[in-house]
């Protein structure tokens, strides 16, 4: 029997401790499974404050959710400018801004029908 894929919650789980690992911001996590024709089963957002923290977030959640289940994005796009890096972990998403295009783009609100559940940070930012 082939070894089982990471169930939805752990992977979750380990991409939002990824984030916290080195102090991403304004964490979201938007529910999409109630809607119709999404492209996977949740969004994880969050806020770096400069190319470089958010390339330091994406290579945290990699490093996190490699070592913990063996586990890598389907795709990365967008670390050549590290202004929005999306990665593929195919039933989640994680969503790496920096805050202004965060702000242009509104995933949240683009997603309005999500359910979205804030990530209280286990730090004061």
């Amino acid at each position: 029997m082939q070894k089982t894929k990471a169930s939805a919650d752990e992977l979750i789980a380990l991409i939002l401790e990824g984030i916290e690992d080195v102090k991403g911001v304004d964490i979201n996590l938007l529910d999409l499974r109630e809607i119709e024709n999404t492209v996977c089963d949740y969004f994880i957002i969050c806020n770096g404050t400069s190319n470089t923290h958010v390339n330091a977030i994406v290579s945290s959640v990699q490093k996190k959710v490699s070592k913990a289940i063996h586990d890598k994005p389907w795709h990365v796009e967008g670390s050549e400018n590290a202004e929005w890096v999306l990665m593929d972990y195919v039933n989640v998403v994680v969503h790496v801004f920096q805050k202004h295009i965060r702000e242009f783009y509104d995933i949240e609100g683009l997603w309005g029908d999500a359910k979205v559940t804030m990530v209280e940070s286990s730090y004061n930012s």
